[in-house]
């Protein structure tokens, strides 16, 4: 294959890919979405993942189609990174894409809630023990012994099901003395590295000792004459103890090496030491091709097992990071729903936007379109009604409407990509395409023709598609919203789509087609603070009503001044004194 026929690689990063790797190893980096070789390679992080995305699930980025449900995709990939226990494991969560077929999803499910199941576990020193072998991993850029290692330490704290279960049947002994022979040889240097073997390590010791001495030989001759050493024998029994308490060497070394036809004492020191230098570096040699070649025959029996490992390794650091993710979500397995049936619906579902800055605050909520099977909620909790596909999504504003249709989007794309999804149960049919469409306050003939473009094709694909449309009405003046609105929405119900369309103008789109509901939020006062109370949890078969009463109730609390009071004052008999009077004596008795 040409690099060229992957997607976004033209000749320019053809050129360099070439270049810099070559064109076998290069197919290779794209094919096994290894985004750090692209970007070693000099191309932009952001720009080698949208190629590998495209090389490695091209068909599941068809799905995303429009901007802001690729841009919903990002975000979900940014909140899954940030658990990421390699820097590996983040750049290939990074690449995940909507995937094709049912087999793949669930596929990818059973290992990462195998993952969550094992990781679970674990206690916190267990936990500690695999997260700092995966720590060494990442900083020796996922070296065979940084792989073992992080082996040792998976079996170490006992994880042997699901996607562990690779490494579970390896022999731990093998693996160690494979850890061993990787951790003592140099692979660069091609050298036995110190602490492999105390025999080389006294070599090496007693050869750096000689040239230290070797370098001050002449301060050694001045000290031994010093100390009153006139003869020549004296003088060389003084500098053989020397040797001898300094260095690590025998004495049968040291006085072979002791010329013996030496013109002075400089000479005698000087081919002394030259020797024992010599002699040392040789024995040195000898030992370090002897023990390297007993680690080398370690490794070669080992060979098997290491390459398992450090496949397998990289494999549960993917599932492993993915784990995480779902264990701080609480996320759970979706059901698929496939066939002539279609369903979105969730029970007590998160959004992780608002989960990711603070769990506490979000309400869960559950919604469900189409032939789902959610009937059992709890019992505060209405039960979605019907069948119906499609849904006008109506309320307050700051009502959490533009939430939860993020949170149905971050639904679907997850069990889409095979992932768990945040809510206590969910049911999904795997579409075609998702048309997210978050609202966009620019009121022009542009936006409005560019919105079409996005939203209506995929309609007429024949294929599924779910419809997540954010306050159309922005875009476009109130009665044309209202027509368009009305068409898309029966359009949708006209091609077995799902959908929920979050709107204002609920009463000017009756009668809608009764494949289609309406459901409201509502808001339901103020606080001590004057902040807005929302009920997140939509009602069903129910509009929901703006609420201007507790705004203007709330500007009229905390006007400035008599005269801009004055001036509120006149918008709450617009909007119903009495209604704001009690929102406001409501929110002190709450106080």
């Amino acid at each position: 294959m040409r690099l060229e026929e992957y997607w976004g690689v033209g000749p320019k990063t053809r050129e360099r890919l070439v270049e810099e790797l070559g064109r076998e190893r290069a197919i290779e980096a794209i094919e096994s979405g290894d985004v750090r070789t692209l970007s070693d390679a000099g191309l932009a992080r952001g720009r080698a993942t949208r190629i590998l995305r495209r090389a490695t699930g091209g068909d599941g980025m068809e799905v995303l189609a429009t901007s802001d449900a690729r841009s919903a995709y990002k975000d979900l990939l940014d909140l899954a990174v940030d658990h990421a226990v390699t820097q590996r494991a983040a750049d290939r969560i990074r690449v995940l894409t909507p995937l094709t077929s049912r087999e793949e999803m669930e596929r990818r499910l059973d290992d990462v809630l195998a993952a969550r199941d094992a990781w679970a576990s674990l206690d916190d020193a267990d936990r500690e023990t695999v997260l700092a072998a995966y720590g060494r991993y990442d900083e020796r850029d996922g070296s065979e012994r940084a792989a073992v290692e992080a082996a040792l330490a998976l079996l170490d704290a006992g994880v042997d099901s699901g996607p562990f279960s690779a490494i579970a049947d390896l022999e731990r002994e093998t693996l160690a003395e494979a850890a061993d022979a990787l951790a003592a040889l140099d692979a660069d240097r091609g050298r036995v590295r110190e602490g492999a073997d105390d025999e080389l390590d006294r070599l090496r010791d007693a050869l750096g000792t000689v040239e230290d001495i070797d370098a001050n030989a002449l301060e050694l001759i001045e000290d031994l004459r010093s100390e009153g050493v006139r003869d020549v024998e004296g003088f060389r029994e003084a500098f053989e103890d020397h040797l001898l308490s300094e260095a690590d060497v025998t004495i049968d070394r040291v006085r072979a090496a002791m010329p013996t036809d030496a013109a002075d004492a400089t000479d005698f020191v000087g081919g002394t030491l030259r020797t024992l230098r010599s002699d040392l570096t040789a024995a040195i040699d000898e030992r370090e091709e002897t023990v390297a070649s007993e680690f080398e025959e370690t490794l070669e029996a080992a060979r098997d097992a290491v390459d398992r490992a450090v496949e397998a390794v990289d494999d549960i650091a993917l599932h492993l990071s993915l784990a995480r993710f779902a264990l701080e979500y609480d996320c759970t397995r979706p059901a698929f729903v496939e066939g002539d049936e279609a369903a979105v619906s969730v029970v007590n579902a998160r959004n992780l936007t608002l989960a990711a800055r603070d769990e506490e605050s979000v309400q869960p909520v559950t919604y469900g379109l189409g032939d789902h099977g959610v009937s059992s909620v709890p019992e505060s909790i209405e039960a979605p009604p019907g069948e119906e596909r499609v849904a006008v999504l109506t309320g307050a504003n700051s009502g959490g409407k533009t939430t939860l249709l993020e949170t149905l989007c971050q639904v679907v794309l997850l069990a889409t990509m095979g992932l768990p999804v945040p809510a206590d149960r969910a049911e999904v049919t795997p579409v075609d395409s998702l048309v997210f469409h978050r609202r966009h306050a620019s009121f022009n003939a542009g936006v409005l023709e560019s919105t079409l473009r996005s939203i209506v094709p995929p309609l007429s694909t024949g294929g599924r598609t779910l419809m997540l449309v954010d306050e159309f009405e922005a875009i476009t003046e109130p009665g044309s919203a209202a027509d368009l609105l009305h068409g898309l929405v029966t359009l949708s119900v006209d091609r077995d789509a799902l959908g929920v369309f979050v709107t204002h103008l609920a009463d000017d789109l009756e009668p809608l087609p009764p494949e289609a509901r309406v459901d409201g939020i509502f808001a339901e006062g103020l606080n001590p603070d004057l902040e807005l109370l929302v009920d997140y949890q939509p009602r069903f078969d129910t509009v929901g009503r703006s609420t201007p009463e507790f705004i203007v109730s709330r500007l009229v609390a905390n006007a400035a001044d008599r005269g801009e009071r004055a001036g509120f004052e006149t918008l709450a008999e617009a909007v119903g004194n009495d209604v704001v009077q009690r929102t406001l004596a409501d929110a002190r008795w709450t106080e």
